[in-house]
């Protein structure tokens, strides 16, 4: 029960995190500020790139060679299973984007559906969730597997952090849109915190997974790491440059690499 028990800390800080950023919705009402929205998207950017290849994917290569396994197989395998993963979930979960003003676009992705535009925004920022819970949970369960090398604890605390520090914002950036959607302040917050809850459910599921079969641990960790590279790429990096060259956005991706890889290294 023990990793459980650490993935379950961790990634109740990052649910925690996303709680006290959808919180935000109490105190301000208004539109997010363009740049503000470009500077936290990007930031949430550089986190995930950096812990995608410090916390997973080089974890990932490594735990194969110790097993006689040549890196490059599970990592690049599971990678591209957990590309495959989001694909399959953007393109089948209805979902809807918030724009840069704060409120949803136009058109929803997914499968067509009768849910409203609230629900369809909280599924957009929980798709996101998903791969950042798996990302954290196995981070405490590759240390568990080696209780004897402290570092990996520390490391795993780093990615947690840094997971939640990008986590405040993003849940600002669910329950004001929601907000503006018309439901009451109560609804927007919990909606908002709401999205979040994914994280600590498919972080300790993982764990669970990686505990039974320990030899699927490389090919989890560049799993987490693919699924993850793909909301990188396919939402939040276009997002943060939306309209036009933004300055600004790039500057929060090098701004949020850098913070995570100074964790990482710092820490693990």
């Amino acid at each position: 029960m023990t990793p459980v028990l650490w993935a379950a800390g961790g990634t109740g800080f990052t649910f925690l995190m996303t709680t006290l950023g959808a919180s935000v919705v109490f105190f301000f009402r208004k539109d997010v500020n363009q740049s503000v929205q470009r500077i936290f998207l990007g930031f949430a950017a550089g986190v995930m790139i950096a812990a995608s290849v410090w916390s997973l994917l080089i974890p990932a290569i490594e735990e194969a060679e110790a097993s006689g396994t040549p890196g490059w197989i599970p990592s690049a395998g599971g990678f591209v299973l957990g590309v495959l993963f989001l694909i399959l979930l953007d393109t089948l979960l209805p979902h809807l984007h918030p724009d840069m003003n704060g409120r949803g676009a136009n058109e929803a992705e997914g499968l067509s559906s009768t849910w409203k535009r609230t629900t369809l925004l909280v599924m957009a920022v929980t798709l996101h969730n998903i791969p950042e819970g798996m990302a954290v949970g196995l981070a405490f369960a590759l240390a568990a597997q080696h209780g004897s090398d402290p570092s990996l604890y520390t490391a795993a605390m780093a990615l947690a952090i840094g997971i939640g520090i990008q986590n405040f914002p993003e849940g600002a950036a669910i329950s004001l849109p929601l907000r503006q959607e018309g439901l009451s302040t109560g609804k927007a917050f919990l909606r908002g915190s709401m999205s979040g809850i994914v994280e600590p459910i498919f972080g300790i599921l993982t764990v669970i997974v990686a505990g039974s079969i320990q030899p699927l641990m490389p090919w989890l960790l560049s799993f987490a790491a693919g699924a993850m590279m793909y909301v990188v790429v396919e939402e939040l990096i276009p997002e943060a440059h939306l309209g036009e060259h933004s300055n600004v956005g790039t500057l929060g991706v090098m701004f949020g690499f850098l913070i995570m890889m100074i964790l990482d290294v710092a820490l693990g």
